[in-house]
C-alpha cells in the first residue's frame, strides 16, 4: 500500500492567538506537528520491529510506504524546530494566503495521481493512531462504494475532566453550511458486522474531522470535478473548507455512529475543547 499524506502548516506568533498557529508559545504547535507526522510513521510505516534475538521486522500485513508532504507559506513555520529524521517528511513551500494554505495540499495530492493508493489531508494537529485505519476504510468502500467517504471521529483526551475522551465535532452552529450541499436523508444508515460486532455508520451532518482520506479512484473522480482547486470557503470558512468542502460536495459522507464512535477515529492534539481548564 502506498499512501500520500499532505499537511498544511503555518505559525505566526504575532497573529493574535485565535488559532493554535497564532499563539505566542510555539512549543505546543511544534510538538503537535511533530506528533502528527511521527504518528504516521510509527503506526503505518515499515520501521516496526518485534523484540527478540535477533530483533525482526513486524506488522508487514498492516504497514505501508508513506510520503508525507508539509505545505507552508511565506516562511512562517516551525519545521526547523522539530527533531525528526530528515526523511520523515518533504517540505513544499508556497506563497499562498495563510487561511487558504490547505488548498495547496489539494494540488500536491493531484500531482500524486498514478503513484499512490490513498490520498490524505491532515491538519497539523491530527494524530492517526490506528494501524488498521486504511484496512477499515477499504472494507467500508467495498461495503458502500466509492461514492461514499467514511470520515473518522476526531477526539481529545484529558486527565481530570468529567470525560476522559471527548469526540469534538458535534452539531454545526449553522446547519446550512452542510444542508446546502448534501441531503443526509439520502441512504442514511449503513450497518454491517466487523470484528464480530455490529457497527453502524450515519450520514454526517457535520463532515468535518480536520482530515480526509480518498482512495485513488475517489481522488481521480474529485480532480475531474469543475470545482476542484476553486478555493471556495463555503463550509464554515477557508480552513474548514480545505478539509471538508470537497468531500461534502462530491461524495456521500459518513461517520461511525455514536454507539461505535471509535471504530474509526483520529486524535486532536490541541485540546481546544477538553482542555485543562475547560469542562464540557
Amino acid at each position: 500500500m502506498r499512501i500520500l499524506f499532505t499537511i498544511p502548516h503555518y505559525y505566526d506568533p504575532a497573529g493574535g492567538g485565535k488559532y493554535g498557529s497564532l499563539k505566542a508559545d510555539s512549543a505546543p504547535r511544534r510538538n503537535a506537528l511533530a506528533g502528527a507526522i511521527f504518528s504516521l510513521h510509527a503506526n503505518l510505516g515499515r520501521q516496526q520491529a518485534f523484540l527478540g534475538a535477533p530483533t525482526v521486522a513486524c506488522n508487514a500485513a498492516a504497514t505501508a510506504d508513506l510520503e508525507v508532504v508539509v505545505c507552508t507559506t511565506g516562511g512562517r513555520h516551525l519545521l526547523d524546530e522539530m527533531r525528526l529524521p530528515p526523511d520523515s517528511f518533504r517540505h513544499h513551500a508556497t506563497q499562498a494566503q495563510p487561511m487558504y494554505l490547505g488548498f495547496e495540499c489539494h494540488e500536491v495530492l493531484r500531482q500524486g495521481l498514478g503513484r499512490f493508493d490513498w490520498f490524505c489531508y491532515l491538519e497539523d494537529d491530527i494524530a492517526l493512531l490506528d494501524p488498521l485505519f486504511f484496512h477499515k476504510l477499504e472494507w467500508f468502500n467495498r461495503l458502500a462504494g466509492d461514492e461514499a467517504v467514511l470520515q473518522p471521529n476526531r477526539n481529545e483526551i484529558a486527565i481530570g475532566q468529567r470525560w476522559h475522551k471527548l469526540f469534538v465535532d458535534g452539531e454545526l452552529s449553522r446547519p446550512e453550511w452542510s444542508t446546502r450541499w448534501q441531503d443526509v436523508n439520502d441512504r442514511p444508515p449503513i450497518e454491517a458486522e466487523a470484528f464480530g460486532v455490529r457497527v453502524r455508520f450515519v450520514r454526517a451532518a457535520n463532515p468535518h474531522s480536520g482530515c480526509f482520506f480518498l482512495n485513488a479512484r475517489q481522488m481521480e473522480r474529485w480532480t475531474q470535478q469543475p470545482g476542484f482547486l476553486a478555493r471556495e470557503p463555503s463550509f464554515v470558512g477557508p480552513l474548514e473548507s480545505a478539509a471538508s468542502f470537497g468531500i461534502l460536495r462530491h461524495f456521500r459522507t459518513y461517520k461511525p455512529a455514536p454507539e461505535n464512535a471509535g471504530f474509526l477515529e483520529v486524535r486532536h492534539l490541541d485540546n481546544r475543547y477538553l482542555g485543562a481548564k475547560k469542562k464540557p
